[in-house]
């Protein structure tokens, strides 16, 4: 007990899966009773595994109990495939007992006997029982008897309580099974697993975990040569990223000539900006701009692309920034990808490289790049994302590919454009049988900023703003028309001579 307020001082343990602790809420109580349950190939075994091999010591040695499931050795054989296996701490830290000669006896008595004597003679700090749900199909007749299997995973949970250890109990259970052992457990940790087309996802939600505050809701996992890695959305739950950062009256450069006269000076530093526009208008091309322009003013970046192929360049100074480490990449390869881990992505890329920019290219690309199941609530998860990553205080530079339709004036497809602190949209013109391009500054939250429609065209060197086509009205609707001029009023010149044009 703590003297100081008479309160009981609970140490939390850290699990070693990455995503894990922020989710528990700061890690798992020590000597508390959890149980890890899902349907089969949700990752129950792997994510007990991780944790026992991330906690075992010496000073606290970990017994893994197998009731019945796949006996030790073919169980080692896969789980070593992992980068958390360290084959050192087998028979040091960790022992592996084989249950499955009490259990086929039918006598769950001397499953619980052959499990306390192992307990008394080793004195473990880590406690793990895999897979207590298989006695329901083993004894000497066949099967246990429901009524008894039920009684003795009770009595279990109630022993594991009370033991001086972290224990586990592995499983599997339905989701709507109220078995009295959620009861006496301290934490409930539910794998899941949703097919949806061509696509599984694995999610984890924490049902229960007494003494502390957990993230709510379910989280996407995914498991790969390093085990299991949890992604979360931190911004609405975690205390410190609640509230973004005020942005500074500083302004930012985006790297072309007049657009910082555009928006008033530049664009506020820890704004978020969207950029819409169709097909080869220019929306990578200027956001390649905006992170060369930061590196050029000693700043760091994050690009996540979802739309040009891997290793394709965009550009020789900004492969150079990406080589030289100044320009980090997210990779949005991984199939079944969810909201949440390019938000976890992004965010420890931002903290690793301390950057100040952060490109998104493009919207589009990402709500394709999603599994199904994530594509249905995209407009509320890319709500969450925005403001877990203005939450870190950096500059955020989205694109959005949109359809000209001259009909109307878009800024977003998925009627998102009211999170950005500003918006460019860049749009197609036909002037004089050519194709030509206009941009203009639509929105800068709490700026005065340019209202002018200005032409634009592509070179070797990037973006070159124009002036306005003064003598034609119209623009938007794709098919400008010359006005009339009044009597007296200067001619204004046709802008800028035909040059190659290239599309981003």
């Amino acid at each position: 007990m703590n003297a100081a307020n008479d309160r009981a001082i609970i140490h939390r343990l850290l699990t070693g899966v990455p995503g894990l602790d922020d989710v528990l809420g700061g890690g798992l109580p020590e000597f508390s009773f959890n149980v890890i349950a899902g349907p089969p190939g949700s990752g129950k075994t792997t994510l007990a595994h991780q944790i026992m091999f991330a906690l075992a010591s010496a000073e606290r040695p970990a017994l893994y109990f197998t009731v019945l499931g796949e006996p030790p050795v073919k169980m080692l054989r896969y789980q070593q495939q992992f980068d958390f296996f360290d084959a050192g701490k087998l028979q040091h830290a960790i022992h592996f007992i084989n249950l499955a000669e009490e259990a086929a006896s039918g006598d769950l008595g001397k499953v619980l006997h052959r499990i306390l004597a192992e307990i008394e003679a080793k004195g473990p700090g880590l406690v793990f029982v895999d897979s207590f749900r298989s006695l329901a199909t083993t004894g000497a007749d066949g099967a246990v008897p429901l009524r008894n299997l039920q009684e003795f995973v009770q009595e279990l949970g109630v022993l594991m309580t009370s033991w001086q250890a972290t224990t586990f109990l592995v499983g599997e259970y339905p989701g709507n099974d109220n078995n009295p052992v959620f009861t006496v457990a301290d934490g409930l940790i539910w794998l899941r697993q949703s097919e949806q087309r061509n696509s599984v996802v694995r999610k984890l939600e924490i049902a229960k975990m007494r003494g502390q505050a957990t993230l709510a809701g379910l989280h996407s996992f995914r498991i790969d040569s390093a085990g299991i890695h949890v992604f979360s959305l931190p911004a609405l739950d975690r205390p410190q990223l609640r509230a973004a950062p005020h942005p500074s009256r500083q302004r930012v450069r985006m790297g072309v000539e007049g657009l910082d006269d555009m928006l008033g000076g530049g664009l506020p530093r820890g704004y978020s900006l969207l950029v819409a526009g169709p097909s080869g208008a220019g929306k990578s091309i200027l956001a390649s701009s905006f992170l060369v322009e930061g590196a050029a003013e000693g700043e760091t970046g994050v690009l996540a692309t979802f739309e040009q192929r891997p290793g394709r360049s965009r550009g020789r100074a900004l492969a150079e920034l990406i080589a030289a480490g100044r320009v980090g990449v997210i990779d949005a390869r991984a199939p079944g990808l969810s909201v949440d881990e390019i938000c976890t992505l992004l965010v420890a890329e931002i903290t690793r490289l301390k950057a100040t920019r952060v490109v998104i290219d493009s919207l589009s690309g990402f709500e394709l790049a999603l599994a199904p199941t994530f594509r249905e609530d995209f407009r509320e998860s890319l709500s969450r994302m925005v403001l877990a990553i203005a939450s870190t205080g950096v500059t955020i530079f989205m694109t959005s590919e949109l359809e000209d339709r001259f009909l109307d004036l878009r800024f977003s497809p998925y009627g998102t454009a009211f999170l950005t602190d500003a918006i460019i949209v860049q749009r197609y013109v036909e002037v004089d049988s050519r194709l030509l391009r206009v941009m203009a500054v639509a929105k800068v939250r709490d700026s005065a900023h340019s209202n002018e429609l200005r032409l634009f065209h592509i070179d070797d060197n990037g973006i070159r703003l124009g002036g306005m086509l003064h003598q034609h009205e119209g623009l938007l609707g794709g098919r400008p028309t010359l006005r009339k001029r009044d009597p007296g009023e200067p001619i204004d010149p046709s802008w800028g001579s035909p040059n190659p044009e290239k599309s981003s």
